[in-house]
C-alpha cells in the first residue's frame, strides 16, 4: 500500500474515533467502535471558528441583503401588513399573473386579486410545474453572512420539486429567520437535521470549463425576496 493511501486511510480511521495503535492493543474491529468514543474524540475537534454573530439586529438585515444583492437577488423590504401589496407589486414588476403556492400558505398573502394563486396540490406532475410562471414559498431560516436560505420544505415552503423545477422563486423571509453566521444556522437547523433540506443562495447558475456563467441549470433562474422587517 502506497503512503499517501495510508496516510488518508489513517486519518479517515482517526476521524471515526479510535486510533490505530489503540485497535491493534484492544482488538477494535470497525464495527465495535462505540458512539460514545466517537462523541468522545468529535468534542476534542478545535472549534477556533466565529460561534455566534455580533451585528445589531438592522446590521444583519442589512449584510443579508447586500449578500443577496451580490448574487443577483432582487431583495424587497416591507412590513407584515405590507405583505400581499408587496407580493402583487413584485410579481407583476416580472409580469407574472399566474403562481404555485404550497398547500400550507393562504389568506393574507394572497390578496391581490389580479394574481391567480394556484396550490401545489399532490397530483400536480413536474411538466405542469415546469409550465407555471413561478412558485411563492416561505422558508426556515436565513444566513446573513453567506446570503442563505434555508428550506425545510413544510407545508409553506412546497416540496423540493417545487422550489426547483418553475424558472422562477419568490421567497418570504421574516427578519426572525434570520441569523447571522453559519454556526448558528446549523444549530438552529439541527432539529430538522433528519428532514429534506435545500438551501438557496441566490438564482441557480453554473460555469462552464469556459467559465461560461449559465442560469437556471439546477433551479430556479429568478429570485426574488420579500424580507419582512416590523
Amino acid at each position: 500500500m502506497t503512503t499517501s493511501r495510508t496516510e488518508i486511510l489513517e486519518k479517515i480511521r482517526r476521524s471515526l474515533g479510535v486510533a490505530p495503535e489503540q485497535r491493534e492493543q484492544n482488538g477494535l474491529t470497525e464495527d465495535r467502535i462505540t458512539e460514545d468514543r466517537i462523541a468522545k474524540d468529535y468534542g476534542t475537534i478545535a472549534r477556533e471558528y466565529q460561534h455566534s454573530g455580533k451585528l445589531d439586529p438592522q446590521s444583519r438585515l442589512e449584510l443579508f441583503s447586500e449578500r443577496l444583492r451580490d448574487y443577483g437577488t432582487s431583495v424587497h423590504r416591507c412590513s407584515n401588513q405590507q405583505l400581499s401589496s408587496t407580493i402583487a407589486q413584485v410579481l407583476a414588476a416580472r409580469h407574472i399573473h399566474r403562481i404555485l403556492i404550497p398547500p400550507g400558505i393562504s389568506g393574507p398573502w394572497l390578496a391581490a386579486s389580479d394574481i391567480e394563486f394556484v396550490p401545489a396540490n399532490n397530483g400536480l406532475t413536474y411538466a405542469e410545474m415546469d409550465k407555471m410562471e413561478g412558485v411563492l414559498t416561505a422558508c426556515t431560516a436565513a444566513i446573513a453572512l453567506t446570503g442563505t436560505i434555508f428550506l425545510r420544505h413544510s407545508a409553506t415552503e412546497g416540496t423540493r420539486a417545487l422550489t426547483l423545477i418553475p424558472d422562477y422563486h419568490l421567497c418570504v423571509v421574516f427578519e426572525n429567520q434570520v441569523l447571522e453566521t453559519v454556526p448558528e444556522a446549523i444549530r438552529y437547523m439541527e432539529p430538522f437535521s433528519t428532514l429534506p433540506l435545500t438551501t438557496i443562495s441566490g438564482p441557480s447558475a453554473t460555469s462552464d470549463i469556459e467559465m461560461t456563467r449559465i442560469k437556471g441549470v439546477h433551479g430556479p433562474r429568478t429570485l426574488d425576496v420579500v424580507l419582512i422587517q416590523d
